[in-house]
């Protein structure tokens, strides 16, 4: 492989590590705020145990997260210096807006967030609750102004090959911008949702039946049932979106060869690039068009118009984007059978989580990192389904990447990838290290309130 195939993977292995831990706590501060608030409003204990558990989760994946970001953050200048030259002025202060605006909020009120409950005075510890999560929301915002950007570019001028801001609220708001912020945000709620619920359930297998966990557990399966409906229908308005601005990622996505009406919808193929043709394909019929087009004979966008007359080709490599969006819609409907049906067995027999069969639990239990797995499909379907350009229409990949020798980004690459496995392996055994020890009660005592209990004896009585 060249130095552009292996700098494309080293950033990929790198965001896909990174991307991972943000995807939890954009969201997760947003549930701490809840235990958070349900406890002020009626004293009950259980929701300050659901806080002190979650808010070592919350502290564990924001140091990941800033750790990865840094190393990430480097290949700008290491293995894509072409990126900074032509766009930088556009997305050198997008990055720093994202750091004044949502880091600074975040490190300033994260000390109290975390150790700070029995120090200063309730609203206090609240509001510090409140303005995390608001920065990581923030952070996400100015991360996902950046990214849309690149895909559906506007508010500049090209003077000499460099890009200049003309309107900045153009650039902000781009025309993919909302659809990929709140696809991004309801993302990491499903990713907390079922994190919760995951976890809870290894918990209460393990024999806990504590009122905390009956509340995290709860929390977790109702979340995700109200969130993964409303994702499907932003899916589909993100798509919409999609098709008026990438034709050819769509294309990819259906795995669309010829521009024409009565498109199937494909379920399962194997994309030919080659032969311009799938094998064994299996489709409903016309449903391609009726989703795209909401009309069985609606036009829908093919490969084959992505190919220039001297045989250049300007659509993104097939399969990747196919089978990852596959992933991703599979992925979406076991949330939605998982959280629908345990949601319904709660509600109906009125026992909370008494109600849910074994087979149940154990099944929530690998699904607790599902929201990872739908992340990464969406992403290396909007991302890989973006090429051959980096900034869509001002500038390829291959413009961008840095004239390095092979070995050099191979060896990175290397250790990069046996760090990641290593963090990532350690990670999720830390979480259910926590869970384990919560069960049995055993967590080493320290100067602070970090475990639920501990936090839940120093509330008053009043």
């Amino acid at each position: 492989m060249d130095t552009l195939m292996l700098s494309r993977i080293q950033f990929g292995a790198n965001i896909s590590f990174h991307i991972l831990f943000p995807t939890i706590t954009i969201a997760l501060g947003w549930v701490l705020l809840f235990f958070k608030l349900r406890f002020n409003a009626t004293g009950d204990k259980k929701w300050m145990a659901a806080y002190g558990f979650w808010v070592k989760v919350f502290a564990l994946s924001f140091a990941m997260g800033v750790v990865s970001g840094i190393t990430m953050s480097f290949q700008f200048g290491t293995n894509w210096p072409g990126f900074m030259e032509t766009v930088g002025n556009i997305a050198g202060p997008l990055l720093a807006y994202e750091v004044l605006t949502a880091f600074f909020l975040e490190a300033v009120f994260l000390g109290i967030m975390l150790f700070g409950f029995s120090r200063v005075p309730g609203w206090l510890h609240t509001t510090a609750t409140f303005l995390v999560a608001f920065g990581t929301t923030m952070s996400a915002f100015w991360i996902i102004v950046l990214n849309s950007w690149m895909h559906t570019p506007q508010g500049f001028e090209m003077r000499d090959g460099i890009a200049f801001a003309t309107d900045w609220s153009a650039i902000i708001f781009n025309p993919s911008m909302p659809y990929r912020f709140m696809h991004m945000m309801l993302a990491s709620g499903l990713t907390v949702a079922f994190l919760i619920a995951g976890l809870s359930a290894f918990r209460w297998l393990l024999g806990d039946r504590s009122d905390g966990l009956r509340a995290a557990l709860k929390t977790g399966v109702f979340l995700g049932a109200m969130l993964i409906p409303v994702q499907i229908v932003m899916g589909d308005l993100h798509g919409l979106n999609t098709l008026e601005h990438q034709p050819q990622k769509v294309a990819a996505m259906e795995g669309n060869w010829e521009t024409g009406p009565n498109i199937p919808l494909i379920l399962f193929a194997m994309p030919d690039e080659e032969a311009r043709e799938n094998r064994m394909e299996i489709g409903i019929p016309n449903m391609a068009s009726i989703i795209l087009k909401h009309k069985a004979d609606g036009i829908v966008p093919g490969l084959n118009d992505f190919v220039t007359e001297d045989g250049e080709v300007l659509h993104p490599p097939v399969a990747p984007v196919f089978w990852s969006f596959r992933i991703m819609i599979a992925t979406g409907i076991a949330m939605l059978l998982l959280s629908w049906t345990a949601a319904i067995l709660m509600l109906r027999k009125r026992r909370g989580p008494d109600a849910l069969p074994k087979i149940m639990l154990l099944a929530m239990v690998p699904m607790a990192f599902s929201g990872w797995v739908a992340t990464l499909a969406g992403w290396y379907t909007t991302e890989i389904g973006r090429q051959p350009w980096l900034v869509q229409g001002v500038m390829t990949t291959e413009m961008a990447v840095a004239d390095v020798p092979v070995p050099f980004v191979a060896t990175t690459l290397t250790a990069y990838l046996a760090i990641y496995v290593l963090l990532l392996t350690a990670y999720i055994g830390v979480l259910f290290f926590l869970a384990r020890k919560a069960v049995t009660g055993d967590v080493p005592r320290s100067r602070t309130p970090q475990s639920g209990e501990a936090m839940a004896r120093q509330v008053p009585a009043e």
